[in-house]
């Protein structure tokens, strides 16, 4: 029987009663039971506002951008105990540092951008002030402020420390109180991370509050002050953004919801050209990394239809040498799926491919993984699909949450246009060519649908960060299917929660407004 896992609400870690098992996705073992029975929820929003809102708004800009370097200093001194409780999740070392690593990366990515843009203030200054009147003695001027609520963070259960500091990080410099509500199946991670920022010191009472297990009614104690960043499906995301107290007091709400995203491979491109290359080896690499368990990764791969063959062959012969298995055994280079439910969803999703695809690789109901058990552990081999009807519904609307992409041909550059935006918006998109030209056409007619796109050829590749991370000074969200919102974006993430106010008044009255913000 696993140990009750613990939030951190109003101060004090506690437990709640009657949990949910959460199994080691590797050996099936129980290793925490998760609930949140007990908590007050409008009590947890309550004291974010009251307790941990006036802390940090005392504190400027400049002040929190070095609390988010000095924070992200703490954590990297736990790596080895986030890396071992991560392979618990089904993730190897390499899929562990990048969303460890990744995750700490953006606090010091957020400090650096905080103390270079913001100022030692607790006043954004947005823009210059403009003038009103014919002699200037009206003036305008826009300004930003904390907002005064708190900042709901729920994640997805694929990334557990990465995709929780994306969303802190921002609030954090901006002056905003969060409350942390990680996924289930991984929510051990992220309270062990949450942990360890609490015993560090480093932020106020308030700043922070996790909750473990059900979000409950939380949502229906928020108000106009507050907001809301949701990571999952579309449909909970729906259901999230229709809960009345939300609507009913506007509660800011972002959302990073499924996504069907593309890499294109361009018609310039031939068989044992470095760019082929590249293509091919970004598409095993996004079916493998986490075991393909990324918001980011290659679920369609859209290639011309005179090279649909030589990339089946190619990729395939690639796929037969990954060694799936238990993640800390050496020869492993892919570990399991977050949990046996998870893989029972990727196996239904790839039977709803294969109404109008073909499997070119791999059996998603056989697997026999080093060091572990086929049964117990949520393992399950990478699948490559070929649809010969690249106009079949099914690979533009069905998402299997794993190793698993489908590869589609296009009859030329609008074709190819017109297959990606049958996604109905994607969180990226990437484009293999060496043809800049082509390049300008395909991104300009990919730009309506995805937040991101990557252009990728010679000249990028050896510093390129390749098809699926996010970088936090660029956008990560995308439009339609994708939510509509954006996690990173540099300072549009800080703006986020910031209230915007247009200022108006003689100049020395807006002056003093900026200089009075401290």
């Amino acid at each position: 029987m696993g140990t009750a896992l613990e939030s951190y609400a109003r101060g004090r870690w506690t437990a709640g009663a009657d949990g949910v098992p959460v199994v080691d996705a590797v050996t099936g073992e129980e290793i925490v039971s998760v609930s949140s029975a007990g908590l007050d929820m409008a009590a947890v929003a309550e004291h974010a506002r009251e307790v941990g809102g006036p802390a940090l708004r005392a504190t400027t800009f400049a002040q929190r951008a070095a609390l988010l370097k000095a924070l992200a200093g703490a954590l990297r001194e736990h790596r080895p105990e986030f890396y071992a409780l991560s392979h618990r999740t089904g993730a190897t070392l390499f899929d562990s540092k990048f969303d460890v690593d990744g995750g700490i990366g953006v606090l010091s990515a957020y400090a650096a951008l905080g103390a270079r843009e913001l100022g030692d203030d607790s006043v954004l200054v947005v823009d210059d002030p403009q003038s009103l009147s014919r002699a200037g003695g009206f003036v305008g001027q826009h300004l930003a402020v904390p907002r005064l609520g708190a900042a709901v963070q729920i994640n997805a259960y694929n990334f557990p420390v990465w995709g929780m500091l994306e969303k802190l990080a921002p609030a954090l410099l901006a002056g905003v109180p969060s409350i942390v509500k990680p996924a289930t199946p991984t929510a051990y991670l992220a309270e062990l991370v949450v942990r360890k920022i609490i015993e560090s010191g480093l932020l106020p009472e308030g700043a922070l509050q996790l909750v473990c297990g059900s979000a409950g009614d939380l949502l229906d104690h928020l108000g106009p002050q507050d907001s809301v960043a949701f990571t999952g499906s579309a449909a909970t995301a729906e259901r999230l953004r229709a809960t009345p107290a939300v609507l009913r007091e506007a509660v800011r709400f972002t959302a990073e919801a499924d996504s069907l995203n593309c890499s294109v491979l361009g018609e310039d491109v031939s068989p044992g050209s470095a760019e082929f290359g590249l293509f091919t080896d970004q598409l095993v690499t996004e079916m493998t990394v986490k075991a393909g368990q990324k918001c980011t990764a290659i679920r369609r791969a859209l290639v011309p239809e005179h090279l649909v063959d030589p990339v089946l062959e190619a990729v395939s012969a690639a796929l037969a040498k990954v060694v799936v298995g238990a993640p800390t055994s050496e020869s492993v280079t892919m570990g399991a799926l977050a949990g046996l439910a998870q893989r029972t969803d990727v196996r239904a999703a790839v039977e709803g491919l294969t109404r109008s695809a073909s499997i070119a690789f791999g059996d998603p109901n056989k697997v026999d993984p080093v060091d572990a058990d086929p049964e117990r552990g949520a393992f399950m081999a990478p699948v490559l699909l070929h649809a010969a009807d690249s106009e079949a519904p099914e690979a533009h609307s069905i998402e299997a949450f794993g190793p698993v992409s489908t590869v589609l041909g296009y009859r030329d550059t609008d074709h190819a246009v017109a297959l990606a935006a049958r996604g109905r918006g994607s969180l990226a998109a990437s484009l293999v060519t060496a043809d800049a030209e082509l390049a300008a056409r395909m991104v300009r007619g990919l730009a309506p649908w995805h937040g991101r796109v990557l252009v990728l050829d010679t000249d990028s590749a050896p510093e390129s960060t390749g098809h699926g991370p996010p970088l936090p000074g660029l956008l990560h969200g995308g439009p339609g299917r994708a939510g509509g919102g954006a996690e990173l974006g540099g300072l549009e993430s800080v703006h986020h929660h910031l209230q915007r106010i247009a200022v108006q008044g003689s100049p020395a009255a807006l002056a003093a407004v900026r200089g009075g913000g401290r």
